[in-house]
């Protein structure tokens, strides 16, 4: 295959994420036709098979991009802070804007659960916004041994529902607050 049909390959498999992505979040998965997503992504029926086994498997595609950009975000904000207390403060507000973007927690938190299955879902973001969060976890909390793993289940948890809370108008400030609370007091339950 030449470099040119990669790209237009590559470029229409974008054209159908893009689509689909817009659609799932003003119509939600169940309302939105597989016929709908090829004319807005201006392909053929076809081409959206030729990428995707089905719409459930372009849902998919959709989640794992969007999971990403989060991971992406808060490494990106985290990477640079003074200390690993700060990189999970700095990672939560980071966390807080990724999750700010039109439609993400309705894709992240309440769709892929419902689509992909718990399961599923929980394996994305274990692979993306969760693993960052045990990387941080393990450098503030360096005696967690194995607590650290469920303390990381727990925080990341935490972090989807004041997300969910702040998307309906929560207010953020006070959770990113509560957050570091939460931080401060397992570092001084961990040193007993």
């Amino acid at each position: 295959m030449s470099r040119s049909n990669r790209e237009r390959t590559e470029q229409t498999r974008q054209a159908l994420i893009d689509a689909a992505r817009r659609l799932f979040v003003e119509k939600g998965y169940a309302a939105t036709a597989t016929p709908d997503i090829v004319a807005a992504a201006g392909v053929t029926r076809g081409a959206l098979y030729h990428h995707f086994e089905d719409k459930k498997a372009l849902f998919r595609a959709v989640v794992d991009r969007e999971a990403a950009a989060v991971a992406e975000a808060i490494e990106t904000r985290s990477s640079a802070s003074a200390s690993p207390r700060q990189a999970l403060i700095d990672g939560a507000s980071a966390y807080f804007d990724a999750m700010a973007e039109h439609g993400r927690t309705q894709l992240l938190l309440l769709e892929a659960p419902a689509v992909l299955g718990p399961a599923e879902a929980g394996w994305i973001d274990q692979e993306n916004a969760e693993a960052t969060l045990r990387r941080g976890l393990e450098d503030y909390l360096p005696g967690a041994g194995p607590m650290l793993e469920p303390l990381t289940v727990l925080l990341s948890a935490a972090f989807d529902r004041a997300a969910s809370a702040i998307a309906v108008g929560g207010r953020r400030d006070r959770f990113e607050q509560a957050i570091a609370v939460l931080l401060d007091g397992l570092a001084d339950q961990l040193r007993r």
